[in-house]
């Protein structure tokens, strides 16, 4: 009896939240090792799917690193980084591309079919809604150095997307961009998904990793903090407590915020339904971003 009370009250507390968020947009990007395991992925997916149930309207926007990496070293590949950017040419994009559409982009849209709901694959061999320009990393010389077929998102069709979001399909995305003369660039999915939610207006940007949270040390779990503003982070990122890999999740929270989404989460997706816990419960699980 103790147990189903507390179902209860669970539910009753999800309730307030269910109807704040009714018919609200919400962009979950989904990377990191959990792309890997099949099982944590599709615990993310089934939270997106109960979303979809209550009246959300979620997006996915997902990567494929570690899974580009596997198929590289496959085909005999080995990975070039440059400033922690995957240096890209042609061979490397049209790996790329075989792994995010035709692998990863279509087990989440089968896997949300199957749950039910209605989804479409959103990328570069089909409809695309991510348009971009090539870009440059800058050397400690001041140079300009080519990383290759490499972009950054500049316009995003929301048209399209508010269409299907509003027929009560939930788009999923995959991160190749295409230029003005039609070519294609590998891009960010973290700044890809910040570049949708701002498009988007979305009521939240949930950025679902293998990290957990921000931490005032990135080494002592203790130290996540639950709530941060963006003056806050500014100030984690001087003294170095974030860093690395964090930085371009933060960057895709400041790009969303800005453009006009409301909050954004960075949260570990390898905690159990840890984005319904995120966004249906008062404590949370991770790291709520505000302006």
């Amino acid at each position: 009896m103790e147990s189903a009370i507390n179902k209860a009250s669970s539910l009753v507390e999800a309730l307030s939240y269910i109807q704040r968020f009714h018919n609200k947009t919400v962009v979950v990007k989904v990377g990191g090792s959990i792309m890997d395991d099949e099982e944590k992925l599709s615990d993310i997916l089934t939270d997106v799917v109960f979303m979809n149930y209550v009246g959300m309207q979620p997006i996915v926007v997902h990567g494929g690193g570690k899974a580009i990496n596997h198929a590289m070293e496959t085909a005999g590949l080995v990975p070039q980084w440059v400033q922690g950017r995957r240096y890209t040419d042609e061979r490397v994009l049209a790996i790329a591309e075989h792994v995010l559409c035709n692998q990863i982009n279509k087990f989440i849209v089968n896997f949300i079919q199957a749950a039910g709901c209605e989804a479409m694959g959103l990328h570069s061999l089909s409809s695309n809604v991510l348009f971009g320009e090539k870009t440059h990393l800058t050397g400690e010389d001041g140079r300009r150095i080519d990383i290759g077929l490499v972009g950054e998102v500049k316009q995003v069709n929301y048209r399209l997307l508010q269409l299907l979001v509003q027929a009560d399909s939930i788009p999923v995305i995959s991160t190749i961009a295409r230029d003005a003369a039609g070519g294609k660039l590998n891009v960010n999915a973290d700044t890809a998904a910040g570049a949708v939610a701002a498009a988007m207006k979305a009521e939240k940007l949930v950025v679902v990793s293998d990290t957990h949270g921000i931490r005032r040390d990135p080494k002592d779990p203790a130290t996540m903090v639950p709530h941060l503003n963006v003056a806050q982070i500014e100030e984690m990122v001087k003294t170095g407590a974030i860093s690395s890999g964090m930085l371009p999740k933060v960057e895709a929270c400041f790009n969303a915020l800005r453009g006009g989404c409301a909050k954004a989460h960075i949260i570990d997706g390898r905690v159990p339904h840890s984005l319904l816990l995120e966004i249906y419960t008062t404590d949370g699980v991770g790291t709520e971003i505000v302006l």
